[in-house]
């Protein structure tokens, strides 16, 4: 006669990662978002729900969504990043954080947006390119606070 043990849970995977980075995106996007409302509300209110054709009339809360959005889906983009990466400790995730809210400053706020602007007619359309520092902070508050969020998160899931 034999005896088996066996075990039952759940197993960690790499791929359960973007569940921290869709936590840490969302938070992110709102903690710019909200500086974004003190600094600079039409951007929130305008330009973000015109690259979907949803302004004008200006919404602050579609822009919010529309940004929560986005923020969500880069974070999973960062937790695909950092894992291939094998970037595992606090501090490295969020100097990584940093380094994706530069990124996505340049390649996303700096030269993509004022072109879909354009392309859709809205009435927020900044000059090609913009490289405004205030975004330039907006998009590092979103990396800090997303490598941030993370870090904490990442093993939960």
């Amino acid at each position: 006669m034999s005896t088996a043990t066996e075990t039952t849970g759940r197993t960690e995977t790499a791929d359960d990662s973007w569940q921290a980075g869709v936590v840490g995106g969302v938070v992110g996007a709102l903690a710019m978002g909200a500086l974004v409302l003190e600094m600079n509300e039409p951007t929130l209110a305008v330009a973000i729900p015109s690259l979907y054709t949803f302004a004008p009339p200006s919404s602050v809360g579609i822009g919010m969504f529309v940004h929560a959005s986005h923020g969500a889906v880069l974070g999973v983009v960062f937790a695909a990043v950092v894992g291939a990466l094998d970037v595992d400790s606090t501090g490295k995730l969020v100097g990584a954080g940093a380094v994706w809210g530069v990124v996505t400053w340049v390649v996303l706020a700096a030269l993509l947006m004022p072109v879909w602007l354009s392309v859709v007619g809205s009435p927020a359309s900044p000059p090609f390119p913009n490289f405004a520092p205030p975004s330039l902070l907006w998009h590092l508050v979103y990396g800090v606070v997303l490598g941030g969020v993370y870090a904490a998160t990442a093993d939960r899931f």
